[in-house]
Order: structure tokens, then sequence, then C-alpha cells
């Protein structure tokens, strides 16, 4: 699995992965015609889960975008609280946790130093913990009170890709999971849900069909020289991540903000100089009112962007006519429930990322001064 076959490097490989790695991880643990999800490796009974009145999640880079979207899944299915910390700082801010809790820890090595010496604090604290990790036998795992493996097979690049959309299927499964339990989520929501996951592979491959339009859009911008990536809610993780992905293959210096934040401060540095990459989907399919309204904002946002003279590379759902007037450029994504957005968002930011580097002549699996596995604090 981990050879470069017909692709030039590791990291364009595993993006065309994604498919198959997300089949692998949610297939074996639904149930549509229960609506049930299976997570067998949780080793805390129904009646403490049950009781659980907050949830922290702790993760360092990639897997900490990863744990902002779960914020978003948990609160919205499981009616639970969620912190997020940056692993490297969790211990220097005294965390106040303990017995009644639940520390959920990402790495997709499950060797990163902070994070495992981050689960040993809150294990001492009294929270029981679970880990997710694309590595079986990992360190985090083995400690863990309970683990999720994601399924994404070897990823040989530095750059985390596949992992990273296996972590958030892995997220969505627990959030799934924890409000069954504590009776949030009726069978027919969860039905649905468990339809839309296991549909997740094919609108995968849907977009990484159309990843000829991305790599002619990496053509018109790999030598600019600064990026700003806006998303509001659960879509400003991707946000965060399409800067990360950007920064560590090609070098480009790129922020990613909450699309609100803009005003800010960074309002000052918009004009034609500096591309926009704005996430603007929408779920209307669900009656989703909340997902209209934060829309409906982010179109009145490019409005104003648009006013100052920026470049916008906007993401919208498929069948939006609205966007596309407003947008230099458009990359459609499949309809799907916005809890569920975020991992075919980061596609075709993944793609960019990924042509720009190459068009710029870089090495972009062994990205300068970054390692697989940080395992040193």
């Amino acid at each position: 699995m981990a050879e470069t076959r017909k692709f030039p490097h590791h990291l364009i490989r595993e993006i065309f992965e994604q498919p198959d790695a997300l089949r692998r991880t949610i297939a074996p643990r639904v149930s549509q015609a229960e609506g049930r999800v299976r997570l067998d490796q949780i080793h805390i009974s129904r009646e403490e889960l049950r009781a659980l009145r907050r949830i922290n999640i702790v993760a360092s880079g990639t897997s900490r975008h990863a744990g902002m979207t779960g914020q978003y899944m948990l609160q919205e299915l499981a009616g639970v609280p969620v912190d997020v910390d940056y692993a490297s700082e969790f211990k220097y801010r005294n965390p106040m946790i303990g017995r009644g809790e639940l520390s959920i820890f990402i790495t997709q090595s499950g060797e990163t130093a902070d994070t495992t010496a981050s689960q040993r604090e809150a294990r001492q604290k009294g929270s029981r913990t679970i880990a997710i990790s694309n590595v079986e036998g990992s360190t985090i795992a083995r400690e863990a009170d309970g683990f999720i493996y994601t399924d994404a097979g070897p990823e040989i690049s530095i750059a985390s890709t596949k992992a990273f959309t296996a972590q958030m299927a892995c997220l969505f499964l627990f959030a799934l999971y924890l409000g069954e339990i504590k009776e949030k989520v009726p069978k027919a929501l969860a039905q649905h849900y468990i339809r839309e996951l296991l549909a997740l592979p094919e609108k995968t491959e849907t977009i990484l069909a159309a990843s000829d339009k991305v790599e002619k859009l990496a053509e018109l911008y790999y030598r600019v020289d600064d990026f700003m990536f806006l998303g509001r809610a659960i879509h400003y993780p991707i946000a965060m991540d399409g800067a990360l992905k950007l920064k560590e293959v090609s070098y480009i210096h790129a922020e990613g903000y909450p699309t609100g934040e803009a005003k800010h401060g960074p309002n000052a540095m918009i004009d034609f100089r500096l591309p926009l990459v704005l996430i603007a989907t929408c779920d209307r399919n669900n009656n989703d009112a909340g997902s209209v309204a934060r829309y409906q904002q982010s179109v009145s946002n490019m409005e104003g962007f648009k006013k100052q003279g920026a470049t916008l590379i906007a993401l919208a759902t498929e069948g939006d006519t609205v966007v596309p007037q407003l947008a230099n450029h458009t990359i459609f994504i499949p309809a799907v429930p916005e809890l569920l957005s975020p991992i075919l968002e980061i596609v075709p930011l993944q793609l960019f990322a990924y042509y720009v580097a190459a068009k710029r002549g870089l090495d972009v699996d062994h990205p300068r001064n970054l390692v697989k596995a940080v395992t040193l604090e």
C-alpha cells in the first residue's frame, strides 16, 4: 500500500486513497437497518457514558483541526459541552478535569509526545480517556480506556490527508454512538446519518474526479506568496487545515480565520493581492436553518470582500447559483449534512496545496524541518 504506483508522490496517492480509507473506517462500524454505531473497543460502560458531563479533546496540528470539527459534532448530537486543547499547551493551563468527564486524544502516529503526555495527566486527574489513532498497538491506544482506529492505511507523506478525513469520520461515529446512548438521537435520524456516512466515499470520488480543475487553479496561483482561508462554525477548522496544508508543502504563507473575524483586523490585509479561499457551502436538503443563516452571512461577507477588490476562491454546494456570481473561481462540493461537510470540503484544499507545491518544484512528501511523528516535546 505504501508504493506510489501511478502517482508521482505519496501525497497525491494518499489524497486519492481517501474514498477507500473512509469505507474501511465507516462500513464495519455501522448498521443502517438498526440505526446503530458499533464501537467495540470503547471499554467504558454505557451508564458511565450516559452520565458524562463534559468532554475534552486534545491533539496537535491537523489532528487538532479534526478535534475542532468533533466539538461541533459532539455538542450537536450528544448534547455535551466540549473543550478543545492544543496538546502542547494542555499541561500549562492546569486543566480542570476529573471524574465524570471524558478526554479524547487524537494522533495519527499514536506516539506524539505532547499528546501521550497529556493523556497521562488526564488519567491521573481521574478522567476517562479514548484514543483515536491510525496505528494499531500505539502507545496512546494501549494506555487509553478505549480506542477507535482510523483504518486509513499507511500514510507516508508528512502532510496528513487520509488520516485526517478518517479522524473526522471516527469523531462523527463516536458522536452518533454517544448521542444514541444519551437518547439524544432518534433512530430515524441515526439511520439518516448512517446512510449519509456510507455515501461519503462515493461523494469523495466525485470531488477527486474533478481534480484537473483544481490543478488548473493551482497553475494560476502557485506564484502567489500569501493566502487567507475563511470559514464559519464547523467549516472554520477546515479553513485552518487548508491553510496549514498550503504552508506545510508549498512554504507559502497562509492563514486560516473564522469568516466573521476577518473584520477584526485581517480586513486591513484584503485587496487584489491577497487571494481569499472562502468556504460557503450550505445544507439545504435537511431543513437546516442554522446552515442557511451561516451561508447567507458568508454571502454578505463575500459581497463586502468583492467591494474591496479581493480575489475569491469559493467552495460551494452543488447547484448553488449565488456564490459563483461573486467568486472568481468556484469549486463545487456534493450536498451533505453540515456536520459531515468538513470531510468533503478538505479534499479540494488538499489537492490545491499539492498541485501548488508540485508546480513550485518542491519535495511535497518531505517538507523541510518537519517529521511525521513528533516524538519530542
